[in-house]
């Protein structure tokens, strides 16, 4: 015997609904879709290598640039570049999530990737400090596809296994943010780090071509695999939101339909995941989610702190040791930043599943950013040790940190699918790209003008040189532990929601003999 719900949609099957035979693969008990995640995965991947792959050479480029009067002024140049990417996604990611929801996720995902085809390609060509600013700002401009890669997540996993999704996500962004700079570390100037292979050619006048031709080649392997992501979003010509008594079949009519739908592969007890007509509604609704935008601040707020820290490590990494600095190469940054990756994507998909489940997004979150404080308060005083020891110091912090970060950046996504229906995720994830973008974007510019200014104050009396930075970036990090707190985080958003939509549905109790 069994109960057994069963939406009254008229007869419909909609088996001709891509979004139907999504919501089949990942009904209730469902494997896990291990093929499509790896495909997501090389798609995140390719997203995420170009925004961070520029922050081991900036400082030369900037320098080469020959725009700064000065060594101490380069930090505010490059943090405008570094800011301009997230300035243009911030002006255009609402769009790209209603386009999401209106037209599906692959296209969308499909123009992101032949956005960092072109443009990151024609960043490597860039001989001026203008040429690079445009070339990043029309990059975010075109690149929205991580909000709706974000929203598609949660929609190809079934509910027992949405952290795993979400997490994947999570994990090859963190990824991407660390192998971006490795590999800007290893291949920058390869004309005067491999000369005897590049030089006299193309990359010995474009100096920082090279990686960007690796990152966009990256892309290209990532545009084929969008062909295999299946479609998520429900394409219904008209769903009835309102019954009357007449309408509810008989015992007998609703075995003969449960029967054909089972036998064409379609679940009759998926209906959480059918859009209603009510769904224009929903959206308005957005506006006043406040489950929603609490979500949205605590991302907000981190990214922020984790911009502004991906430009200043790089900074002060390569910064010389008299003005608090490392005096690491460009490619001592990229040998810590590659063992950081390595060990955050180790954790990110062996533990943060389970630690998600078992202490919830919100409390890992808040954990994460209180063990930040301390460990970001210790950076400052690495610039006195030496040979082994410095770069054992460097190498724990460093993993443990990004860790801490992907961690809370990946438990914000989770939030925000936690906060919203199904068939708001598009925009929701939209509008949340856009808000972020907007912190991201202040967060380069700020962190390199915070840093510029720290190099001119080595000999201050209180907080000199560059331990003024990282005072600033643990006073971001506070902030964040404060807003994971009620009233600013309803703990509504702590367990994943049914995601049930406006649809009137009526259930009826069925005694099958199986």
């Amino acid at each position: 015997m069994a109960d057994i719900k069963v939406p009254l949609l008229e007869g419909k099957e909609y088996k001709d609904c891509p979004g139907c035979k999504a919501s089949y693969l990942c009904r209730k008990g469902a494997p896990r879709p291990i093929k499509q995640l790896l495909y997501l995965a090389v798609l995140v991947l390719a997203n995420s290598l170009p925004i961070s792959s520029l922050y081991p050479f900036l400082y030369f480029m900037v320098r080469d640039f020959h725009i700064a009067k000065s060594d101490a002024d380069i930090g505010y140049y490059a943090g405008f570049v570094g800011s301009s990417f997230m300035f243009g996604r911030f002006l255009t990611s609402v769009a790209w999530g209603t386009l999401a929801d209106k037209y599906g996720r692959r296209p969308v995902m499909f123009a992101g990737v032949i956005s960092v085809i072109i443009f990151n390609t024609l960043f490597g060509f860039s001989s001026n400090f203008w040429m690079a600013l445009v070339s990043r700002f029309l990059l975010g401009s075109f690149n929205g596809m991580l909000g709706p890669v974000k929203a598609y997540a949660s929609e190809i996993c079934s509910e027992e296994h949405q952290a795993l999704g979400v997490a994947v996500v999570g994990t090859t962004w963190g990824l991407g943010l660390i192998v971006g700079p490795a590999l800007g570390g290893y291949l920058a100037q390869p004309a005067i780090k491999y000369p005897k292979l590049f030089d006299n050619t193309v990359f010995a006048q474009f100096p920082y071509l090279l990686p960007s031709l690796c990152t966009s080649g990256f892309a290209i392997v990532a545009l084929v695999t969008t062909f295999g992501l299946p479609e998520t979003l429900h394409r219904h010509d008209k769903i009835k939101t309102s019954y009357s008594e007449k309408d509810i079949p008989s015992k007998a009519s609703v075995e003969v339909r449960i029967d054909d739908e089972v036998e064409k592969g379609f679940a009759v007890d998926d209906t959480e995941r059918l859009p209603s007509e009510g769904s224009q509604t929903q959206q308005k609704s957005l506006w006043r989610s406040w489950p929603l935008f609490g979500s949205i601040l605590v991302y907000c707020i981190w990214s922020l702190h984790d911009m502004a820290y991906t430009e200043i490590f790089s900074l002060w990494a390569v910064s010389p040791k008299k003005h608090g600095g490392l005096s690491f190469t460009s490619s001592d940054v990229g040998n810590v930043l590659s063992v950081s990756g390595f060990s955050m994507l180790v954790f990110q998909l062996l533990l943060f599943p389970p630690l998600t489940n078992f202490l919830g997004p919100i409390y890992l979150t808040r954990l994460s950013s209180i063990l930040s404080i301390p460990l970001l308060a210790a950076y400052s005083y690495m610039s006195r040790l030496e040979n082994l020891s410095l770069w054992t110091a460097v190498l724990s912090a460093s993993v443990l940190k990004n860790v801490l970060s992907v961690t809370i950046l990946t438990g914000s996504f989770l939030l925000i699918n936690n906060s919203v229906t199904q068939d708001q995720r598009g925009a929701a994830n939209g509008l949340s790209m856009s808000i972020v973008s907007l912190f991201k974007a202040i967060g380069p510019a700020a962190g390199g003008s915070l840093f510029a200014w720290a190099q001119t104050r080595t000999n201050a009396a209180i907080l000199p040189g560059d331990e003024i930075v990282f005072f600033f970036l643990n006073l971001v990090a506070l902030l964040t532990v404060l807003v994971t707190f009620e009233p600013f985080l309803p703990r509504s958003t702590d367990k994943p929601k049914t995601n049930m939509p406006n649809i009137v549905q009526r259930s009826t109790s069925l005694d099958r003999h199986h």
